[in-house]
């Protein structure tokens, strides 16, 4: 067996040339842009392999996947599926049909990592002194016991949320800290979808590698339902915790059901501070229901809260996708506003009633790409955008500020799940 990460690696004409399964992990829409783009030429190089497409996004688009041959597209708790149809192909037996989403509870085994690129390829943690730290990847939990209508976890796992045992998760670990990371990255759609769970894997992560600090994914509600955990998650070598706030227009969060509200956002920024943890909110700044005041009124949000360095520029530039499947297309009235599928996009696409909406999300998002090359700081990017967007308003800019705010813990690579591929990604192939 052989892994190539499409998102570092070339296709290798001779490892694919004798396959007998190709299976293709799509757990973002990034990675199922890059499967999509890739299919063909890996058909090209293993034409006698049956395809496999597995992973949270794979579902969703398994028209797409099986109109370009992949025979096989499974989702949710696939391992079971995905070793008994390697399996049966190894016996000369036909591809087993199954469900294409199993939320079957599962025996889980410990990852092996052994044929992935070294750590030192992937993001990194960037500290406030500028120093760096190799980071691993740990998966505690899978599903979610929310149902967030834009939230890709919702049409596979529809409320269900399954645990990885903590042996597993610490065995994971230590091959990782084996192998030099010294931060630990928790993937859970939602590290307290169960908080005794998550709170078992932070105090055996701290109380085995006491050195190895950690950041998780935790909703706004629960931050709040859960503050008293929040100084014993800090001591246990929590960094920062990503939030997915999404808006802080009260009509849109209620439109994507987040079950929180503008005020839950600033207290749990204060409940997180006084934790001495950095809250790194990820926002869908652009949705069809986003006015360029409400936009302004975001980003001076994110002033009085002093956040203008804990949010990734490139949060400011996010527009809602709608792929198949999406819990969105449940809402009364909006499928009407959505044009035809796009295959290529792998969503529905929209246009805003107001072009200049459209518009500058457009400048924002070429603002900030070629900023980041440039390596600007936040602040100055984020003044950047604060101009632009006033302008895109008819409005003279007031003034930003001038405070110190602090740097914060951050990964060099800002994390977003609903995001076109870089160039860089689709070169690999």
């Amino acid at each position: 067996m052989r892994c190539i990460d499409l998102s570092l690696e070339k296709l290798d004409p001779a490892v694919l040339a004798d396959a007998g399964v190709v299976a293709i992990c799509v757990g973002m829409h990034t990675a199922t842009r890059i499967a999509i783009e890739a299919l063909p030429r890996i058909r090209e190089l293993a034409p006698h392999a049956h395809l496999c497409v597995y992973g949270l996004y794979a579902p969703m688009n398994e028209a797409r996947l099986r109109a370009l041959g992949v025979g096989t597209v499974l989702g949710g708790e696939v391992e079971p599926a995905l070793l008994a149809l390697c399996a049966a192909l190894r016996d000369g037996a036909p591809a087993p049909q199954r469900p294409v989403v199993s939320l079957d509870r599962i025996g889980f085994a410990v990852p092996d990592r052994s044929g992935l690129p070294q750590l030192s390829r992937y993001a990194h943690l960037v500290l406030p002194d500028g120093g760096t730290r190799a980071v691993g990847f740990a998966e505690g939990s899978r599903g979610c016991k929310h149902l967030c209508r834009h939230c890709p976890v919702v049409p596979v796992y529809e409320g269900t949320f399954r645990v990885v045992p903590v042996d597993v998760v610490m065995a994971d670990i230590a091959q990782q800290v084996a192998a030099g990371a010294t931060h630990v990255s928790f993937g859970d759609p939602d590290f307290f979808n169960g908080p005794t769970h998550g709170m078992r894997l932070a105090r055996a992560l701290h109380a085995a590698h006491p050195e190895v600090s950690f950041d998780a994914t935790i909703k706004i509600q629960h931050l709040i339902a859960q503050a008293d955990l929040l100084p014993e998650l800090r001591a246990c070598g929590c960094l920062f915790i990503t939030s997915a706030v999404e808006a802080v227009d009260e009509d849109i969060l209620r439109r994507l059901d987040k079950n929180h509200t503008r005020a839950d956002f600033a207290t749990a920024v204060a409940l997180t501070r006084a934790a001495g943890i950095s809250l790194a909110p990820t926002f869908v700044a652009f949705t069809p229901w986003t006015t360029l005041e409400g936009f302004l009124d975001l980003l001076g949000e994110l002033v009085a809260l002093d956040l203008v360095e804990s949010v990734a520029p490139v949060q400011l530039t996010i527009r809602l996708l709608v792929p198949e499947g999406s819990w969105l297309l449940r809402l009364p009235g909006f499928p009407e506003r959505l044009g035809a599928f796009d295959p290529a996009l792998l969503g529905y696409p929209w246009v805003h009633a107001d072009p200049k909406v459209d518009a500058l999300q457009r400048e924002l998002q070429a603002l900030v790409m070629q900023a980041e090359a440039a390596g600007t700081s936040r602040k100055d990017l984020f003044a950047a955008v604060w101009k632009l967007a006033h302008a895109a308003a008819g409005r003279a800019a007031p003034a930003l500020p001038d405070t110190a705010e602090a740097a914060v813990p951050r990964l060099s690579e800002p994390w977003y799940c609903c995001a076109e591929p870089t160039a860089q990604q689709l070169q690999s192939f």
